[in-house]
């Protein structure tokens, strides 16, 4: 199998030989040209089976080369190395069949992720009972991608290009997840994609013209499952960012304004399972309060009850609702006093008692605390709520 390397810079050509596993790829021969002109003369002469090459380039540029190789009887593979202001190009070269793209500076990883996927579809092309499925897919993504990009970016696009991307909702959710550093998202959005698709829910996208940034688009309400799906099955961390999505013509408006919450640091991250199930847990501590406040209630007791320590408990709960615990189950008693106080005549010891007092004073000194005035002097004023 031979590899053609065309770029003007000789250290670019350099990086490529020394990034690429050439050999555990049964790449045999690898060619180099440094523009187009020579480029066109060593594929007619030596027929490589991939050709990776620059688009900006003298004499003749990648964009150049890519339209007179079309007009060969060139059955190879042809990946772009793009910087990200080569985005216009680069969406004219998918239009014009190239097979994947590189974004400069090149990463190890991401090269060796496109060099396998493309020997894999020269090795696949080249057997019986060829298999288009996956590169068909593949080349759908791409122009998937592209259209989303386009639409993001306010230029316009067929509205039936559009229209089978996207949920068929009036009212939708729209993320944007940022991938912290190096990290390659593909993998990953692709993965969500799928999910996504068989649930019937939503979509995902890579945007093409900002490194490690995704577009998610969820019927209304749906997001949760997406960000579960997620927590469970990532291993980066991610920033986020979401909006509601009144329709499709609001695209553009919307990704600008989470684009620019983004560069604000104005977004969360999607947290670990292991902090989503304690967030969950302190959860239902809360709602376990709310609902059994009358009882004997202390941290010792939800410490024992839900497997957590007193301390992470007093922490989280005052996170949570703004007040440490003996603080809420006061204000929920003495909501409920009120509320009898004013609609039956239970004796304020009786009220006091099944509220889980033992001392009427200790109670009333409570109370009045909370509203200012002791239960005898709410009941007697005539106050309801």
């Amino acid at each position: 199998m031979k590899a053609l390397i065309v770029d003007d810079e000789r250290n670019v050509r350099n990086v490529l030989r020394q990034l690429g596993e050439w050999d555990r790829l049964g790449i045999t021969e690898i060619l180099e040209a440094a523009n187009g002109v020579e480029a066109l003369g060593i594929i007619q002469h030596e027929k490589p089976d991939i050709v990776l090459t620059d688009i900006k380039m003298p004499k003749m540029s990648g964009m150049e080369l890519i339209e007179e190789i079309n007009q060969l009887p060139f059955k190879g593979k042809i990946i772009l190395i793009t910087g990200y202001d080569d985005y216009t190009y680069m969406r004219k070269a998918i239009q014009l069949n190239s097979f994947d793209y590189l974004l400069k500076p090149i990463e190890e990883e991401a090269f060796q992720e496109v060099l396998e996927k493309v020997v894999e579809a020269v090795k696949v092309e080249a057997s019986e009972g060829i298999e288009q499925g996956e590169i068909l897919e593949e080349a759908l993504k791409l122009r998937s991608n592209q259209i989303i990009t386009t639409i993001c970016s306010g230029e316009s696009v067929e509205e039936d290009a559009a229209a089978s991307l996207l949920p068929d909702e009036e009212k939708m959710d729209m993320t944007l997840l940022f991938f912290y550093g190096k990290n390659r998202p593909k993998i990953h959005i692709d993965a969500l994609d799928e999910e996504l698709r068989s649930r019937r829910i939503g979509r995902a996208f890579t945007y093409l013209e900002v490194e490690n940034l995704c577009i998610v688009f969820t019927m209304e309400n749906q997001w949760l499952y997406a960000e579960e799906w997620l927590s469970e099955n990532m291993t980066v961390p991610v920033r986020l960012v979401q909006d509601k999505l009144d329709s499709q013509r609001s695209t553009p408006e919307v990704f600008k304004r989470l684009s620019r919450q983004l560069e604000q640091n104005q977004y969360r991250t999607i947290r670990r399972p292991d902090e989503m199930e304690a967030a969950r847990r302190i959860k239902e501590i809360v709602s376990y309060v709310e609902t059994y406040y009358m009882e004997d209630i202390s941290l010792e007791k939800l410490s024992k009850m839900f497997f957590l320590t007193r301390e992470h408990i007093s922490r989280t709960f005052k996170k949570e609702t703004g007040m440490n615990l003996s603080k809420f189950v006061t204000i929920l008693r003495v909501g409920q006093a009120k509320t009898w106080l004013a609609g039956t005549e239970d004796s304020i010891y009786s009220i006091a008692t099944m509220l889980g007092y033992q001392d009427e004073k200790y109670f009333s000194k409570l109370f009045k605390k909370v509203t200012g005035k002791t239960p005898f002097e709410y009941r007697s004023s005539g106050e309801s709520e």
